[in-house]
């Protein structure tokens, strides 16, 4: 019972350890001077990131690129890489905590976001679209599904569930494909199979945004190591400047994330999509007077 409740702490305890040791090894001190603007940005963004059906990267994305000018490519990059440590230490902290997640979303959506991934490196890499259009389907994604959302939850009181009713293939199919779509638009935001995820779960399926919300976190946790690792370790173009900033983020992410997640455990689903109402909105509007 008492590892289970402190889970976050020990989660945030052994990366920090690992992060210290690597820091004082590599002499990396010194990317906290040009960088620390990375910091303060995923210290909100890792907790929304645990907090909602949002990865990290659904705010650092848009930071990155509308905020500070930076190129979509290594925005991508650092989404996926800072992902695969805040989101994974957020999986595990919900799976330390128990809460519920549907098991079954998780694998068929994690091969086809694996996928999917994979095609988008491959196939879209080769027409890159123009930084504005990125920039703008980024934060048109994410506002259609919070407009929809908010349309179904005009009636406060309507029927949700906590799994999937009679699962079947077609149901296999569904999860599968918007995994395929959702991994492909990873491969050019850095995030997009948990908002799609979650979309289908929460709009098709009548599932809780409370049993939504932290399976949409483990598999974007998945799909983030998936991206990073394929495109690191396969196609070996990570862009350079993404780990400059993912070394000044790592501390503030294992902590960030972990909190957020043990932060709704006990919301009301209704406050879990008003976090993303207001965040999306934020996003948009952000969007709309910087571009």
């Amino acid at each position: 019972m008492f590892q289970r409740k402190f889970a976050p702490v020990w989660i945030a305890v052994m990366v920090w350890i690992a992060w210290l040791w690597a820091m004082q090894s590599g002499e990396r001190w010194h990317l906290f001077e040009a960088n620390y603007f990375m910091s303060l940005t995923m210290a909100l963004g890792s907790f929304i990131a645990g907090a909602t059906s949002e990865g990290g990267g659904a705010v650092a994305f848009p930071v990155m690129t509308l905020g500070f000018k930076i190129s979509p490519e290594v925005a991508r990059d650092f989404s996926l890489l800072i992902q695969s440590v805040g989101m994974i230490a957020a999986a595990a902290t919900i799976a330390f905590t128990r809460i519920p997640v549907l098991g079954k979303a998780v694998l068929w959506s994690s091969v086809g976001g694996a996928i999917g991934i994979a095609l988008g490196f491959e196939l879209l890499a080769r027409w890159p679209l123009p930084p504005v259009y990125a920039k703008m389907l980024f934060t048109s994604t994410w506002l259609s599904f919070a407009f929809a959302l908010y349309w179904i939850n005009r009636y406060h009181d309507r029927e949700v569930h906590d799994h999937i009713e009679r699962f079947s293939g077609r149901h296999i199919i569904m999860l599968g494909s918007v995994g395929i779509l959702g991994g492909m638009v990873s491969s050019i935001t850095g995030s997009g199979l948990d908002i799609l995820t979650f979309s289908l779960l929460v709009l098709r399926f009548r599932i809780s945004e409370k049993i939504a919300t932290p399976t949409s976190v483990v598999l974007m946790g998945i799909n983030a190591l998936v991206g990073s690792l394929y495109k690191g370790g396969i196609r070996h173009d990570l862009a350079p400047e993404a780990w400059n900033y993912w070394w000044v983020c790592v501390p503030i992410v294992c902590i960030g994330a972990p909190l957020g997640a043990w932060f709704i455990k006990n919301r009301s689903r209704l406050f879990v999509a008003a976090i993303l109402y207001v965040s999306i909105a934020v996003q948009f509007v952000a969007a709309l007077i910087i571009l």
